[in-house]
């Protein structure tokens, strides 16, 4: 990363990302004896205040003479859990406040210990009557503070261990009940009170991994609206999650903006010109509906020209469907742009295109696909690519194009 944009940034991002963090974790291990060797960041995330979040690969060696990989974690601002280990750290002569842990000892996750160690997991899953014999773990996901995925594989059968905060495993646990049997979700196998709620493996294959091959058994439009027709109306009166709407990127693009103008402040301009544009756009009048959330193409698991899993229903409540539809057609422009083959994506997402637009006008449905695109980009920087700022300013433009009218 370029020294004079690193100087741009918010004292936190500086501290975390910066020489400085050597020392910090230095600090936070001198109580166990432990000294690190190699520091890499290997992701972040950064919140419009500035607070920060980032994931650490690191090697530490140990006053008994061992060297250990490691994966650390530490965040600023409100989202400091209790149970971290508080330190300041300096940086330009401002001091910073910073929670720290090592994996998977998460304070705000405290289930993650047990549930990403293949013994404890037996022992846990056996007691629940779930399983027995020993697992092999892979972890799938993990969020410091937030959440993580750990699949639990016996060889014949694997189990995913969705780990969250305690005070939201009821909301989701509410959330499966209320689509069982109405959807093609997983069932809750098991919920224990530190957090862990125990779901099935699903048939299928993400519709992401068809759309990179062949594209053979993707849904249509039809089947794709089917699926959300399918959605209970009890869904739409879960508890709420958050302030906004379910799947509105609308009403979050000051946000992103926000946190794209910290990393990339020579886009500042560029990016208020866009969210203006956004504002601007007509919304339209959207009857409320039960809708998914955060729906797009890694959450849909397909055979045969159907989905038959439907992933990660955290986000489901009463919302507006021309939003399930927008993140959707937002993930397909942006995977137009990642895959090596991409022919197959473009056909998919004119179709998808096109059928949405026999039901919304474009002045209302390309804004919110440009709100959705916004907010993906932010993804380059926050998985810390090597060329984030190129990607992410790539990002920032096919947003752009998308809130304009299409083109022939």
């Amino acid at each position: 990363m370029s020294p004079a944009l690193r100087r741009t940034w918010p004292p936190a991002l500086r501290l975390l990302l910066g020489e400085e963090a050597g020392e910090l974790w230095d600090a936070a291990l001198a109580p166990v004896r432990g000294q690190v060797t190699q520091l890499r960041a290997t992701g972040t995330t950064v919140q419009p205040s500035g607070a920060a979040t980032v994931q650490y690969a690191a090697e530490v060696a140990w006053a008994d003479g061992r060297r250990t990989r490691e994966s650390l974690a530490a965040t600023t601002g409100a989202r400091i859990p209790t149970g971290a280990t508080v330190l300041e750290g300096v940086i330009d002569g401002e001091c910073v406040t910073v929670g720290v842990w090592r994996w998977p000892l998460d304070p705000a996750l405290p289930g993650l210990a047990w549930a990403s160690r293949a013994t404890a997991a037996g022992t846990r899953l056996a007691e629940l009557g779930l399983t027995e014999g020993p697992l092999r773990m892979r972890l799938r996901a993990y969020r410091p503070g937030r959440r993580a995925v750990v699949e639990a594989s016996t060889g014949a059968a694997s189990l995913f261990l969705k780990v969250v905060r305690p005070v939201a495993a009821p909301r989701l646990v509410e959330r499966h009940a209320v689509l069982d049997g109405a959807v093609p979700v997983p069932p809750v196998l098991g919920c224990t009170d530190d957090g862990v709620i125990v779901l099935p493996g699903l048939p299928g294959t993400p519709m992401r991994e068809l759309l990179a091959r062949d594209g053979a058994g993707l849904p249509d439009a039809e089947g794709i609206d089917g699926l959300l027709d399918a959605l209970p109306a009890t869904a739409a009166r879960v508890t709420p999650v958050g302030r906004s709407r379910p799947g509105d990127a609308q009403a979050r693009i000051g946000d992103h903006a926000t946190v794209l103008g910290l990393v990339l402040p020579a886009q500042r301009a560029r990016l208020d010109r866009l969210v203006g544009a956004l504002r601007a756009a007509d919304p339209g009048e959207h009857p409320e509906v039960p809708v998914h959330g955060d729906f797009y193409e890694s959450q849909l698991l397909v055979e045969d020209g159907a989905v038959v899993g439907l992933l990660d229903v955290d986000t489901v409540g009463r919302g507006r469907r021309i939003d399930d539809w927008s993140t959707l057609l937002g993930h397909l422009a942006l995977l137009e742009t990642i895959l090596p083959a991409p022919a197959l994506a473009v056909r998919y997402r004119a179709e998808l295109e096109e059928a949405a637009l026999r039901r919304w006008p474009a002045a209302q449905l390309r804004p919110r696909v440009a709100a959705v695109l916004l907010g993906l980009a932010t993804g380059p920087f926050r998985v810390l690519e090597a060329d984030w700022a190129a990607r992410s300013e790539a990002r920032i433009a096919l947003a752009e194009r998308w809130a304009g009218p299409a083109r022939g």
